[in-house]
């Protein structure tokens, strides 16, 4: 089963979601709002992605921070990413040899599909 992380109110998350189920691929989400982000998950997720690919600076969240929050290294960022999770990009899909950040249904099919 893949895990889902993300917020259940994003639109990407829920297209995210329903390509799964429509393509019959079991998924939970991980709602960083209800279920938390562990300094842990964090780590993990850095160490997949690098935390600049982390990082969504197209989100309200990061329009709406001061300039000097935004200039980042990583451990500037990783503690920027624990304080608001709505920064991670989303949505990030991860199971069993499968590591995806973001929405792409070509990538997606490459991926899930095989």
């Amino acid at each position: 089963m893949l895990t889902v992380y993300g917020i259940k109110n994003c639109d990407t998350v829920k297209k995210t979601l329903k390509w799964l189920a429509d393509n019959g691929i079991q998924a939970k989400l991980h709602d960083y709002r209800v279920d938390g982000l562990t300094p842990t998950l964090l780590t993990e997720l850095e160490d997949l992605f690098g935390w600049e690919n982390l990082i969504n600076k197209r989100s309200t969240t990061w329009r709406t921070l001061d300039e000097t929050r935004k200039t980042l290294d990583k451990t500037s960022a990783l503690t920027l990413l624990e304080e608001y999770p709505t920064l991670i990009k989303r949505p990030i899909v991860l199971g069993e040899d499968v590591q995806l950040i973001g929405f792409n249904q070509t990538q997606y099919t490459a991926a899930l599909l095989k």
